[in-house]
């Protein structure tokens, strides 16, 4: 395991391989077993914004009792962040790797406060797992982005222990909020969140949630942007996320540029052992290609390093099937 020491956000993991947000990491038995197995780190499961909201408008009583309404949702909060807090604190105390708690936002509200008493707690660094649905039509693509960008410089005025935001694809232009986000203090993204989406069930005709688990063929959507992100000289952790089965995925994010891989999927298909199996495929075929530290091969086929960058900027594909009949 020597060999898969990686760095990511200033901190030194035993493997690039990290247990991403999920019910996989929601408790301490799971954690353990994941640092047991190899994980290099854990992101703990997701403190839902959106999920405390919408319990505590179920248990509110009506607007005649503002008091009422008032106390249950300073408890449902309470609780709900305490025994998150509780999760954090007990990990820190079993486990060598890494403890990256995540914050699910969509506000700038009372959660900034939320991720002072997860710092607190002791956590290792803090994954900022936020987006902004835009559905106003004249709202324009800048001001979207304020959303973010805003939210970061108020959390980066609370907090010491690095930010990580894991970012949607769903910008007009990646590399300049990457850019944004390093200069307000961010210490690395993740490329790229996994968001619900909506699918038509035509027998029913309902609307039903589309296939949870990612498959290697959508790393093609990221690959493009770890390249590119890393080759970009800020000195930004860079996590890849989406699409890993196994350890010739992760290698394929690492010599794209990325720091660290994130995996969740084949973990719910193959359980936690895998995370083993992987480090094996890292190792194997780091042996197989003479390198004996990750840095040897880190980020040698990105943006700046392949010989034909080109192939990173080509969006048009007609040139490779002109030729099929």
């Amino acid at each position: 395991m020597e060999k898969l020491k990686t760095n990511y956000l200033g901190m030194t993991l035993k493997s690039p391989v990290i247990v991403s947000s999920s019910r996989l990491t929601s408790d301490l038995e799971n954690l353990i077993a994941a640092e047991e197995n190899g994980a290099g780190a854990v992101v703990l499961k997701s403190l839902f914004e959106e999920q405390i909201t919408h319990h505590i408008h179920e248990l509110s009583s009506s607007d005649r009792y503002p008091e009422a309404n008032d106390y249950i949702s300073s408890y449902v909060m309470s609780h709900s962040v305490d025994s998150y807090i509780e999760l954090v604190k007990a990990a820190k105390k079993k486990l060598t790797i890494p403890v990256i708690p995540s914050i699910n936002c969509y506000t700038s509200g009372s959660w900034i406060d939320f991720s002072v008493k997860i710092e607190d707690a002791g956590a290792d660094a803090l994954e900022i797992n936020a987006f902004f649905m835009p559905r106003d039509r004249k709202m324009s693509a800048s001001d979207s982005e304020k959303v973010y960008l805003e939210l970061v410089e108020k959390l980066i005025a609370k907090v010491t222990i690095p930010v990580v935001l894991k970012l949607g694809m769903r910008f007009s232009n990646v590399l300049y909020i990457i850019d944004q986000l390093y200069m307000r203090g961010v210490k690395g993204v993740v490329l790229f969140n996994r968001f619900y989406e909506p699918d038509i069930d035509t027998e029913r005709m309902e609307i039903v949630a589309a296939p949870v688990f990612s498959n290697p063929v959508e790393k093609r959507y990221v690959l493009r942007w770890i390249a590119m992100a890393s080759a970009q000289g800020t000195g930004m952790g860079i996590s890849a996320s989406t699409g890993v089965a196994g350890g010739e995925d992760v290698v394929k994010y690492l010599l794209a540029g990325a720091d660290t891989v994130q995996v969740c999927s084949v973990l719910y298909q193959k359980g936690l052992p895998f995370l083993g199996i992987i480090n094996s495929e890292i190792s194997d075929w780091m042996e197989r290609h003479s390198f004996t530290d990750i840095k040897d091969f880190r980020g040698n086929l990105n943006w700046k390093n392949t010989e034909k960058p080109v192939i990173y900027e080509r969006t048009q594909f007609m040139k490779y099937f002109s030729s099929v009949d």
